[in-house]
């Protein structure tokens, strides 16, 4: 393709990131055209950042309007439970997808999602960065060198206190789809590189709850963290943790043991740094590294440091790669590998309400196992679920009062914290 990809970003606050990266990192190679959010002040953000770069972009408050736009491709940055049915509408306009975590709510989106992919034949991809932090992306090129050899135990932690960004994430709305959303659903910043490192894919997962914060509930936040206990396709085991915890700043982690050794990230705030042991000869004898990673893929094109210790930066790059049929495109996290980390968060919750079972979990490569989860809308979304409605906690808890989200709005609309700073 020798003309520039035309690309949209559908939300404007996450999506940022992704509109920084199109008018900066790969200007060469695609233009950014378009933004659609329902907030102006997001799109005042966009316009901001477009004028600077000295490139015009058309911006929209109306998805259906923003759909119609001239453009290759779409970036959904959307509300994080909303992002199945956004993809399936762009790609059947003849949109490639990018979509931002989450890949879906319930299973039979995933189904759908799925199905609409292999149907329309345009390109689909998961932007779950924290798959390509210097840490994560350094796992990734060890295991796939057989370093440690075979996984055979790993743990992920993702623990991110957000109860003081609480206003601004909720807008003080009792229904809001992070108000509702339950321990298990997120957990691909967990998980997500784990099974991207490793290529393999989860059979069986059970999951279990931690109890509720008492400070968090005077906010209205009404969930305990999330754990699923993941058993991958070569027998080998995974704990993906991750939730609000009190602890700052935020917590990213891993460590994965194999049958020749161990490689683990450092764990304390911020640190990006890794620790790796690989046995020798004579056992019990090995040599252990410790050395701050690099990125190995594309360095020239960051044009320094993107969010998020650099990883916001792969996603969108890989995606264009991806379209434009380049080897990069292989590093781009697909549709199955998407729900692959996705729909153990969606099965563990229900492993959780059945006193921690242990769920299997279905291969979506093989059209047959899709089948018991073609209308299962099972989620803590009214809207969806109808009479499948799930609770977002396990935890008994007594009614949060109106007044707390009243007071939440008041906050947001102030453009406050939940410190009122």
């Amino acid at each position: 393709m020798d003309r520039k990809l035309k690309i949209g970003v559908f939300g404007g606050g996450r999506g940022i990131s992704m509109v920084t990266a199109l008018l900066q990192n790969e200007k060469d190679r695609a233009q950014l055209v378009a933004v659609c959010d329902q907030l102006q002040i997001m799109l005042d953000r966009v316009k901001a950042a477009a004028d600077e770069a000295g490139v015009e972009v058309a911006l929209y408050k109306d998805f259906d309007e923003f759909i119609k736009h001239d453009m290759d491709a779409v970036v959904l940055a959307n509300f994080g439970h909303e992002h199945a049915p956004y993809a399936i509408k762009c790609m059947k306009m003849g949109k490639h997808v990018m979509s931002e975590v989450v890949p879906c709510e319930t299973m039979a989106q995933a189904v759908e999602l799925v199905e609409t992919v292999e149907q329309t034949g345009m390109v689909y991809t998961y932007a779950e960065n924290y798959c390509y932090m210097e840490h994560t992306f350094d796992m990734w090129k060890r295991y796939r060198n057989g370093d440690i050899g075979n996984i055979l135990y790993a743990e992920g932690e993702y623990v991110h206190d957000i109860a003081k960004m609480w206003p601004a994430l909720c807008f003080g709305e009792k229904d809001h789809w992070r108000a509702r959303a339950y321990p298990t659903f997120y957990c691909t910043h967990s998980l997500g590189p784990i099974i991207f490192a490793t290529g393999l894919r989860p059979v069986k997962v059970v999951g279990f709850e931690t109890p509720l914060i008492p400070k968090n509930l005077e906010i209205g936040m009404v969930r305990g963290s999330g754990i699923e206990m993941v058993t991958l396709e070569n027998g080998a085991v995974v704990k993906s943790f991750h939730g609000g915890m009190k602890r700052e700043p935020a917590n990213v982690s891993y460590i994965m043991y194999g049958e020749k050794g161990v490689m683990e990230t450092g764990r304390l705030a911020g640190s990006y740094s890794m620790n790796m042991y690989v046995e020798g000869e004579k056992r019990g004898e090995g040599n252990w590294e410790y050395y701050n990673p690099t990125y190995f893929v594309d360095t020239e094109k960051q044009l320094g440091k993107m969010g998020h210790g650099g990883s916001d930066f792969y996603p969108t790059h890989f995606f264009i790669d991806k379209i434009l049929g380049l080897p990069g495109g292989d590093l781009a996290i697909d549709i199955y590998q998407a729900l692959d980390m996705g729909i153990c968060g969606i099965l563990a919750w229900r492993s959780v309400l059945n006193g921690n079972i242990p769920m299997d979990v279905p291969n979506f490569r093989d059209p047959a196992q899709r089948e018991p989860y073609r209308y299962d809308n099972a989620c803590t979304n009214p809207e969806i679920a109808g009479d499948e409605l799930l609770p977002y906690t396990s935890n008994p808890h007594d009614e949060i009062p109106d007044s707390v989200f009243d007071h939440l709005k008041e906050l947001w609309k102030a453009g406050k914290n939940i410190n009122g700073d």
